[in-house]
C-alpha cells in the first residue's frame, strides 16, 4: 500500500503541475501572439517603406508591359513561363532531343540541299545528316526513339540535280518571257511615235 500511495501522491503532482501549466500558458501564449503580430506588422510597414522610396527613385517607370494588359502566357500558371518567355524573346532554337531535332532536320533537308551550290556540298551535308543520325542511334539519354531514315546520298544528289535542272528551266522560261515583256513594250513605244 505503501507504493500505491507514493505512486498517487506522484501522478497527483503530475496531474496539478499540468494544470498550472494549462493556467500559465495563455498568457504566453497570448505574449508570443501579440510579438508575432507586432513583428508582421513592422515587416509589412518596411515593405511598404522599401516600395514608396523605390517608386520614389523611379524603379517601376520602365517596366514591361507598363499600362498594358499583361498577356495570357503571364497569367496562365505555368511554371515554364520564364523558360518560354526566354527561347520567345532570345529566339533560341536548337534545344530539341536529338530525336525531334533529326525530324526536323530531315523535313527541311530537301530545301537545304537546293540552297548548296555544287554537287560537293550536297554530299557533304548529306554525310553530315547521315553521321547525326548514326550517333542519335547510339546514344542512349533516353527522350523519343530516333525513326528518321538514312537518307541515300545517291539517290539525293541525282534528285538535287534533277530539282536544280528544273530551277535552270524555269529561270531560262521567265527570262524569255521578260524579254518578250520588254520587246512588246519597246515595239508599243515605238508605234506611238
Amino acid at each position: 500500500m505503501d507504493g500505491d500511495s507514493k505512486r498517487r501522491a506522484a501522478h497527483y503532482r503530475v496531474g496539478a503541475d499540468e494544470t498550472a501549466r494549462a493556467e500559465h500558458e495563455p498568457d504566453e501564449a497570448s505574449e508570443a501572439e501579440a510579438g508575432r503580430d507586432r513583428r508582421l506588422e513592422a515587416q509589412s510597414l518596411w515593405v511598404d517603406q522599401q516600395i514608396r522610396a523605390a517608386m520614389d527613385r523611379g524603379e517601376f517607370d520602365d517596366l514591361p508591359y507598363s499600362g498594358k494588359p499583361l498577356p495570357e502566357h503571364v497569367l496562365q500558371r505555368d511554371p515554364d513561363w520564364w523558360l518560354k518567355q526566354l527561347v520567345e524573346r532570345e529566339q533560341v532554337s536548337g534545344v530539341l532531343p536529338p530525336a525531334l531535332q533529326l525530324r526536323k532536320d530531315d523535313a527541311a533537308l530537301d530545301e537545304t540541299l537546293d540552297r548548296l551550290g555544287s554537287e560537293l556540298q550536297v554530299r557533304e551535308e548529306l554525310d553530315s545528316f547521315n553521321r547525326r543520325v548514326i550517333e542519335a542511334r547510339r546514344q542512349l539519354l533516353g527522350g523519343p526513339p530516333v525513326v528518321t531514315s538514312l537518307r541515300d546520298v545517291e539517290a539525293e544528289v541525282a534528285a538535287w540535280r534533277e530539282r536544280a535542272a528544273e530551277r535552270r528551266r524555269l529561270a531560262a522560261e521567265r527570262t524569255r518571257a521578260q524579254e518578250r515583256q520588254r520587246s512588246t513594250r519597246r515595239r508599243r513605244w515605238l508605234r506611238r511615235r
